[in-house]
């Protein structure tokens, strides 16, 4: 695992207890207390503010409700995580909610928990087909990064001349980062008057990796001046290429960068109130973590040992546009930012 991650995953983890407490009060209040219940909480890792958030408000409404968390932390090994999987089964879980490391392992992991006749919920990660029965809960990626984009095109259509695009590519393994490619090729793809070609820059959803490919990219290219983050997470190392160039500029300034990602993170939201960002692909990560918890266990208390169904996170935009009126909607602008 790369240096950056293993920072980010610790400084993570750390507000993991703070968010617990903060969203205790918020969630649990849909299902009836079922003390005797175990589930079997298995996470990649907490590498993103995301997962943070997700994963404390899932534990605060399984604490509030007494049951059983029996919590396994894969550290992005999706081999270690079909093991745990394995052992909660033993372990006789009553429901299964993961996040996987990527699309095919879920696929995997969920076949063992349909064999064994254990209800799994998949916390916004879909797998990569339809082998499996499972819960899925999943934010509209395409539709989110669409809208997103769109609003950003329009952003430089009003400079009068042509720009040019780049979009930060996530892990191609993760169905949520082709379906962010879609999204920003489609929004792209309607202004042909407006862009130049797009530069595409792979990340694999690891911030060293991004930040290497976003520098070789400015260097080849220093008039690229729009740029999309497949994640929010990635805004960090944005800003460590664009500073020293001069473009890390807000709205307003003859050298602002027109800047989008999708999340909803705290850091997204501070970079639009003080004008960096330009729009944020938003993610309802509170209704996605309720909405999985909530299906899995009225599965358990129904005895469906196999549930078959998808819940759709419709999602939204946030826009400098809307920003003032909207900004309460996005969950990284409700809970607290993370310490420097």
């Amino acid at each position: 695992m790369k240096r950056e991650r293993t920072v980010g995953t610790l400084r993570a983890a750390g507000r993991v207890a703070g968010l617990t407490l903060l969203l205790g009060a918020a969630f649990g209040s849909t299902v009836g207390a079922q003390s005797s219940k175990k589930i079997c909480f298995a996470y990649q890792d907490l590498e993103t503010e995301f997962w943070v958030a997700g994963h404390a408000s899932i534990i605060a409404s399984l604490k509030k409700q007494g049951i059983q968390a029996l919590e396994r932390n894969a550290n992005e090994d999706a081999n270690k995580q079909l093991e745990q999987v394995k052992d909660c089964i033993s372990q006789k879980a009553d429901g299964i909610i993961i996040i996987p490391q990527d699309g095919e392992s879920a696929v995997t992991i969920a076949l063992e928990a349909n064999k064994a006749g254990i209800p799994i919920g998949i916390f916004n990660r879909p797998p990569a087909n339809e082998k499996a029965k499972a819960l899925v809960v999943v934010a509209n990626n395409y539709a989110i990064s669409y809208a997103a984009v769109d609003y950003m095109a329009k952003q430089a259509q009003k400079l009068g001349r042509k720009v040019t695009p780049l979009i930060m590519v996530g892990d191609l393994g993760d169905p949520n980062a082709v379906e962010r490619k879609r999204g920003f090729d489609e929004a792209v793809k309607k202004y042909p008057a407006v862009f130049n070609p797009v530069t595409e820059v792979a990340t694999k959803w690891d911030a060293a990796t991004g930040l290497a490919g976003l520098q070789n990219a400015l260097q080849a290219n220093p008039d690229i001046d729009f740029i999309f983050t497949s994640s929010d997470f990635l805004y960090p190392q944005i800003k460590a290429v664009l500073e020293p160039l001069g473009k890390w500029k807000p709205l307003g300034d003859k050298n602002h960068v027109i800047l989008g990602g999708v999340d909803g993170d705290s850091t997204a939201c501070g970079l639009m109130r003080s004008g960096y960002v330009d729009a944020t692909g938003v993610q309802d990560l509170f209704f996605e973590a309720d909405a999985v918890l909530k299906a899995v266990l009225n599965a358990t208390k129904a005895g469906q040992k196999t549930p078959n169904r998808r819940i759709d996170d419709k999602g939204f935009a946030l826009t400098q546009a809307t920003l003032k009126t909207q900004a309460s909607k996005m969950w990284g602008c409700v809970v607290p930012a993370p310490k420097k």
